[in-house]
This record gives C-alpha cells, sequence and structure tokens, in this order.
C-alpha cells in the first residue's frame, strides 16, 4: 500500500467531509431566505446564526482543492479541467453570496434587503449543487481516456451522477440547516426550523442515500456496506428527534449521517480517485495521480501542525458563539443615508 497516498486521500475525504458539514448549513440558511419567512427581523435573525462563522467555513472548500493540487496532481488537472464552465458558475455564486452577505444591510428600502436575500438564496444554491456535481463526478466517473484527459465537448460531465450528487447536497444542507436553526434561535424562527425539519427532511435526505447507494453498488466492500448502513440509522436517529423537537440529538445525526455518507463512499472508491467510465483500466488511482513521496513528507509536516491549529481555533469560534439568539438581540434597523 501507498502509505502517504493513502493518509492524503483520507485526509481529503476528511477535509470535503468538513466542508459539506460546516458550510452546508450555511449554504442551508441562506437557501431557506428564499422560503422560510418574509419577516426582516426573522430573516436578520437566521443570518445572524452564520455571521461569525460562514467566512471562516469556506476555508475547508478552499484547503480541499488546494490539498488536491498538490497531493494529486493528475486528480486535480483531469476533474477541474473537465469542469471548467459549471466551476465558473459555482465561483460566481460563492461571490455573489459573500457580497449579498455584507451588503444587505446597507441598503434603505425593504426592496434592497428583499433582492440581496434572494442573491444569496440563489448563490448558495447554486454553490450547493455544484460542489454536488463535483463530488458525485469524482465518485462516479467521467469519460477519461489513457492519458487522463476528457472525451467529449465542454458538458461531457453532465449527465444523472452529476444531477444526482447537486440534488445530494442541497437537499442535505436544506435538511441541516433546519437542524442548526432550530439548535441555534428561539422564538418563531426556531419554530418554523423545527417544522420544516420535522416534514421534510426524510425527502431531503433521499438523494444522498441514493448516491451513497449507488456508490456501494458498484464498488461497495463490508467495511463501506457498514458506514453506509450506519448513515441510513443516525439520518433516521436525526428526524426522530426533529420531530420530538430535540435539536442537540437531531443536529448530532445530521453530522453523523453525512461523516458516515463520506466515509462510505470514499472508503468504497479506494484506491481510485476518478474513475474512467470508458475503461476501468484507465482510472485514476492514489498511485499513479499522487505527487513524489518528498513533496508528501513535506505537506504531512506542514498539516501536522496547521490542521490542529485549525481545528482549535473554529472549535473556539464555536464555543464563543455557542448560545441561542432570537429576535429580542436584534437591534432595530438603521440605513445608511
Amino acid at each position: 500500500m501507498d502509505v502517504l497516498p493513502t493518509v492524503w486521500f483520507v485526509l481529503i475525504a476528511v477535509l470535503w467531509a468538513g466542508y459539506l458539514l460546516l458550510e452546508g448549513f450555511d449554504l442551508g440558511v441562506g437557501m431557506h431566505l428564499l422560503f422560510s419567512t418574509r419577516d426582516d427581523r426573522r430573516r436578520r435573525v437566521m443570518l445572524n446564526t452564520i455571521g461569525p462563522v460562514w467566512d471562516g467555513n469556506e476555508v475547508w472548500l478552499l484547503t480541499a482543492v488546494g490539498a488536491t493540487f498538490a497531493a494529486f496532481p493528475l486528480w486535480y488537472a483531469s476533474l477541474l479541467s473537465a469542469l471548467y464552465l459549471p466551476l465558473v458558475f459555482v465561483l460566481l455564486a460563492l461571490i455573489l453570496r459573500a457580497v449579498s452577505i455584507e451588503y444587505r444591510g446597507k441598503g434603505r428600502t425593504a426592496r434592497w434587503t428583499r433582492w440581496w436575500d434572494r442573491a444569496l438564496g440563489l448563490g448558495s444554491l447554486v454553490a450547493a449543487f455544484g460542489v454536488g456535481a463535483l463530488l458525485a463526478i469524482t465518485t462516479v466517473g467521467l469519460p477519461l481516456n489513457e492519458n487522463g484527459d476528457r472525451v467529449g465537448g465542454p458538458f461531457a460531465w453532465f449527465g444523472w451522477p452529476a444531477v444526482l450528487g447537486g440534488l445530494a447536497v442541497v437537499g442535505f444542507c436544506l435538511a441541516h440547516a433546519a437542524a442548526f436553526l432550530a439548535l441555534k434561535t428561539e422564538g418563531g424562527v426556531r419554530e418554523s426550523a423545527g417544522r420544516f425539519a420535522a416534514r421534510w427532511m426524510p425527502v431531503a435526505l433521499v438523494p444522498l442515500i441514493g448516491w451513497v447507494l449507488v456508490v456501494q453498488l458498484r464498488d461497495g466492500s463490508i467495511v463501506s456496506w457498514c458506514l453506509a448502513a450506519l448513515a441510513v440509522v443516525a439520518g433516521g436517529v436525526a428526524w426522530t428527534a426533529a420531530r420530538r423537537r430535540r435539536e442537540g440529538v437531531a443536529f448530532a445525526g445530521m453530522a453523523a449521517l453525512l461523516l458516515a455518507g463520506v466515509a462510505a463512499i470514499f472508503t468504497a472508491v479506494y484506491p481510485v480517485v476518478l474513475p474512467s467510465t470508458l475503461d476501468r483500466a484507465w482510472d485514476l488511482t492514489v498511485s499513479n495521480a499522487s505527487s513524489g513521496d518528498y513533496a508528501l513528507g513535506v505537506m504531512s509536516v506542514v498539516a501536522a501542525f496547521g490542521v490542529p491549529l485549525v481545528l482549535a481555533y473554529q472549535g473556539w469560534t464555536y464555543w464563543v458563539f455557542r448560545r441561542r439568539i432570537g429576535e429580542r438581540h436584534i437591534p432595530e434597523h438603521h440605513p445608511v443615508h
């Protein structure tokens, strides 16, 4: 077994799991703004739940992509070059989302805030769908030739795996955000989020469970099937807790569902990092797509110091902003004149 490439494969899986776990409720809160309430004060409560953490959570995406570039340059080149077009839209969506959060409170009228709320929701939706499509493709495959180059036009990536992955991440974000808002708020927002989680969580999680099962049926092992079963059980626990309004258990169940599901997918596909749908002999693996041992060794030393610091900092941030917030904590709006 290639030890260092395997270590970095696991670390990249952890980075993607961390991104979906933390940024998942950020993106979901943005999407909830599209339909959950028309009351501006409640919308401000929702935004304040993610205000201290959303930009820090995006670091996980940058780190996951950067680690892929450094540790597996062929994986990075084959996957991202095939997805130039959708990733441009993901990047624009993330920019629109960040601008919306910053600009929303800078206007004078209700029309101004509604416009930026819609922009935030749309940016969150496109970003979640694009990330889900990317991850589904890297686990199900692309039409790659023997050189690792994509065969076909700019839309060769588009198919049912991309759609399934996109819907899986969008659905997870919506359910995860509902559990998060129910846990983090009080009053009307808490009640609305609790009702959404109790009613729509099973529907929202169907694509994610479907993606996990598709990968298992294709490449699953005993270990990955056990992890998939654990993900299904965690989803059931989360839904049951949401119906009983046990917000902490529901949020923990959603986290366990995500972590077990990601572990099941990456365990099943290992050692392949990007399958070829043309010929499995042309799959990119941890062996033929990785950097040299020296580069991976240096990266491992840096990660051994950097990753614990990042985890400690983010843990401290969540601890500081751990309390519930409600409409009584939101000051009167002071528009810029």
